[in-house]
This record gives structure tokens, C-alpha cells and sequence, in this order.
């Protein structure tokens, strides 16, 4: 055995040997520990799930068979099959039949139509709509009356401003 093999746990031997099985040879030492970290945690997961399983069934301990049905449901939600070659390579040709768009020869570094970039404006700010003028002065000879004493310096003539979007495009640099 190597230096410092000895002091390690059966489970990391384990793993060590695991990686030098399938031809790993330079790593990490932590990388024993991740692996280790990941193997318990799987564990742990799949026999809660099996004592779950187990009292579900009214059963006092955890066979066999809950052990199997609980790694299948890991399986079954915790990894999925990529589809077959057969399946990519279809859909591979579909995509492929429709032509790229034709380049702009142009200066500098051809870009797609702006519709199709990240970099157009995608947003429109709406101002809130302000209470008609007519309405305010009902609301606020409302208020005076409930009021005698108040002062009437809330009070303003100004204009309301009507409800309008502004957007802002932009603007290409001159060089």
C-alpha cells in the first residue's frame, strides 16, 4: 500500500479504488471527501425514503423491497436518459432544413436583426394616471367642508399631466 493509505477509512479506500479502476490517477485528495460527502448523503436519502415506504406499507422494519422501490423512485426523478441518437439526428435534419438568414456585408461585426438581440429595447414606462382635474376639486371642496380650519395651501392649480408611455430607443454612435 501507499504512504498515508493506512490512515485512511474503509469507504475512502473504497472510492480510491473505484477511481483508479476507471483509470483516474491524478486528483484531488478532496475529491475522496466529495465523493464520500455525495455517497452518504445518497445513503441517508434512500433509507429515509425506504422507512417511509416501510411505514407506509405498516410494516415495522425496512425490507429489501423497500430499499429497491426507493432507489428506483431516485432514479426514476433524479436522473434522466438522454434521448436516443436516432431521435437527436431527426431533429438535428429538421432544424438544419431551414436556411441562415443571408449576412449584411456592412462595417464592423455583422449582428443579427435587432428584433432577434438581447440588446433591444424591451420595456415601456407607463406614468400613472392622475385624477381629472374636475374630480380633484370635487374631492377637495369635500375635504374643506369636513375641514373648516385647514389651510389652503394643498391646494394647486397646476395642470395634471395626462397618462403617456415614454420609451428610449437607442441611438446608434457615429464613428
Amino acid at each position: 500500500m501507499a504512504e498515508g493509505e493506512e490512515d485512511l477509512p474503509r469507504d475512502a479506500k473504497i472510492v480510491k479504488s473505484l477511481l483508479k479502476s476507471m483509470g483516474v490517477e491524478d486528483y484531488e485528495p478532496r475529491v475522496i471527501h466529495q465523493f464520500l460527502e455525495l455517497w452518504y448523503r445518497y445513503v441517508v436519502d434512500v433509507l429515509t425514503d425506504a422507512q417511509v415506504y416501510s411505514e407506509h406499507a405498516g410494516k415495522q422494519t425496512i425490507d429489501c423491497d423497500d430499499v429497491k422501490l426507493a432507489i428506483q423512485s431516485k432514479v426514476n426523478f433524479s436522473f434522466s436518459q438522454p434521448p436516443p441518437r436516432e431521435v437527436l439526428l431527426e431533429l438535428a435534419r429538421n432544424r438544419n432544413k431551414v436556411p441562415l438568414p443571408k449576412a449584411i456585408p456592412g462595417p464592423g461585426i455583422p449582428l443579427p436583426p435587432e428584433q432577434d438581440t438581447l440588446i433591444s429595447t424591451n420595456y415601456q414606462l407607463a406614468i400613472p394616471k392622475k385624477q381629472p382635474a374636475q374630480a380633484m376639486e370635487e374631492t377637495e371642496e369635500d375635504e374643506e367642508s369636513a375641514e373648516p380650519n385647514s389651510s389652503q395651501e394643498h391646494k394647486t392649480d397646476a395642470p395634471h399631466p395626462t397618462s403617456q408611455r415614454v420609451s428610449f430607443p437607442l441611438t446608434k454612435r457615429s464613428k
